[in-house]
């Protein structure tokens, strides 16, 4: 067959290429791409036969697990937009989502599913739940039918709806500075091209075997999905819960490369590896924060046949540029240049290029650039504008993705990180709103104001600062806040330091002034 067009191609190509090469692992589980590819066409058929239509979407809220890769390629393959929902997700969350982009069919566990059952009622659009469980757990109050994985494979198949490079394939939420989670749209050619790209870089062939670390919701760690398979490599699926299981697996399963986040190799730097995995792992990529010097000195006296490459990045484009592992040393401060089939450019408030040196906006124009944000016009002519540069004459300018990120490059063309323009903030990898997590804090009741704030923390990049006060007359617990916050946010939000004030500054305008409250933190989890 022809090189890969659609997003399930990557896995038809590979199988039609090396139809017996080893394509997924899953603890004593392995799938040949044969087998892979099978369960695919399976699912996407059944899909069709359950009265999925073109373009409608699917989400996807499971761990790590065969069914998950399956799910997110048969969708595609169906015809209809996968979308990705991390398993650490509470109720509230997914069924933001669920709603926000009218989710059709969602494939989850039995478990995940019965936690879901106060909020089904509210996703009106969905029709089909299909559970990964024995048959005698469907028992649920859900106004969509349920079935069981096995019984939806056995659904009487129907054609797939034809598609094509430009049409949508995936709906990835990320947060933004401001209100709930945003959906990027993603076509088909974005998510080849990005897979295409990050081969390239990393120079992947069908001999790598990757560990997916990170959850398969996260643009980072989708792209050990799409980026093995178009190599032709294979993926070995992981849950992490401790360091040393990924070092186990590295040995186990001969693991060529891992993709992880700083707060991971801070931990993975501090443990020693054994000789299997030092022969094995050939490379290492970091992004979702800023690598420590330390921690990347560390990595490579214990894995010294290992190439090191940091690379930044954002959901609308994927991987925007990574450093050559040659230039650590040279440019240890740098994220590098773009990746293959981007432009990067840093420029002032009015689109003119920065000199070399001088702080500006990063803005990605290229193949990888997404196609906005789901059912928000708004925050879509915010983020996704003209390109700056282009010629007078063009009718129909190019559309770039404005990053939001504050960058230098020097004279030589190499980006170096600055700031985010606006108040995200970065913890473990993860992109978190201050708002989301202030308005889980008001539903609580107990509060009369609050802020959160990013703050540096050298494990997690940024931890989260949550400051509150009851109103006058009120007495808050930050111990009760605290566990509220426990029930209603995913790990990764809950607040690393949790303090009641009186009041809260305010700013000339009224507002609460978080510069001077980021100002008075900032040096709170530096000793």
């Amino acid at each position: 067959m022809n090189r890969p067009r659609l997003l399930h191609d990557l896995v038809a190509f590979a199988t039609a290429t090396t139809p017996d090469a080893p394509a997924l692992y899953q603890k004593d589980t392995c799938l040949s791409f044969a087998q892979l590819q099978a369960q695919i066409e399976t699912f996407a058929a059944a899909l069709c036969g359950l009265g999925l239509l073109q373009d409608e979407r699917v989400a996807v809220y499971l761990p790590k697990q065969v069914e998950a890769v399956v799910s997110i390629f048969a969708s595609a393959a169906a015809g209809g937009v996968v979308v990705p929902v991390n398993p650490l997700l509470k109720p509230q969350q997914v069924a933001y989502i669920l709603k926000n982009c009218n989710v059709r069919v969602l494939v989850t566990s039995a478990d995940r599913a019965h936690q879901l059952e106060s909020v089904l009622a509210e996703c009106h659009d969905l029709n089909t739940m299909v559970l990964v469980a024995p048959e005698g757990d469907l028992a649920m109050a859900s106004p969509a039918r349920v079935l069981s994985w096995e019984a939806a494979m056995r659904t009487p198949p129907k054609p797939v709806h034809a598609r094509i490079a430009t049409d949508m394939a995936a709906i990835l939420y990320t947060s933004g500075s401001t209100g709930l989670p945003k959906g990027v749209v993603l076509s088909h050619h974005n998510m080849v091209a990005a897979a295409e790209s990050t081969a390239e870089f990393l120079a992947l062939t069908p001999e790598d075997r990757l560990l997916a670390v990170l959850p398969l919701s996260f643009d980072y760690g989708l792209s050990q999905l799409t980026s093995a398979y178009s190599a032709g490599g294979s993926v070995v699926l992981m849950e992490y819960l401790l360091p040393r299981q990924v070092i186990k697996n590295v040995a186990r399963y001969g693991v060529t490369g891992i993709s992880a986040v700083p707060p991971i190799w801070n931990q993975l730097a501090m443990l020693d590896w054994p000789q299997e995995a030092v022969d094995s792992l050939r490379y290492i990529t970091t992004s979702g924060g800023v690598a420590r010097k330390a921690t990347l000195r560390s990595l490579r006296d214990k894995l010294p046949r290992t190439r090191v490459f940091k690379m930044y990045g954002l959901t609308e484009a994927f991987r925007s540029s990574y450093l050559h592992p040659e230039e650590i040393d040279e440019r240890p401060d740098s994220v590098g240049k773009a990746v293959p089939g981007a432009r990067l450019s840093v420029v002032r408030e009015d689109g003119s290029p920065c000199a070399p040196g001088e702080p500006g906006e990063l803005v990605h124009r290229g193949s990888l650039v997404a196609m906005g944000y789901w059912n928000d016009p708004a925050r879509t002519r915010e983020r996704f504008r003209p390109a700056p540069g282009q010629s007078a004459g063009l009718v129909l300018p190019e559309i770039a993705v404005w990053s939001g990120d504050q960058m230098q490059m020097d004279e030589d063309g190499y980006l170096y990180f600055v700031s985010r323009k606006d108040e995200m903030i970065k913890t473990s990898g993860y992109r978190v709103s201050p708002t989301e997590v202030e308005e889980v804090v008001f539903s609580s009741g107990l509060v009369a104001e609050a802020v959160a704030l990013g703050v540096p923390h050298p494990d997690l990049g940024q931890a989260i600062v949550l400051l509150a006060h009851g109103g006058h007359g009120k007495v808050l617990e930050a111990a009760s806040l605290l566990d509220y916050c426990r029930e209603q946010l995913p790990t990764y939000m809950i607040p690393t330091h949790l303090e009641v004030r009186d009041d809260l500054p305010k700013n000339p305008n009224g507002k609460i002034d978080r510069a001077a409250l980021s100002a008075e933190y900032r040096d709170y989890f530096v000793k």
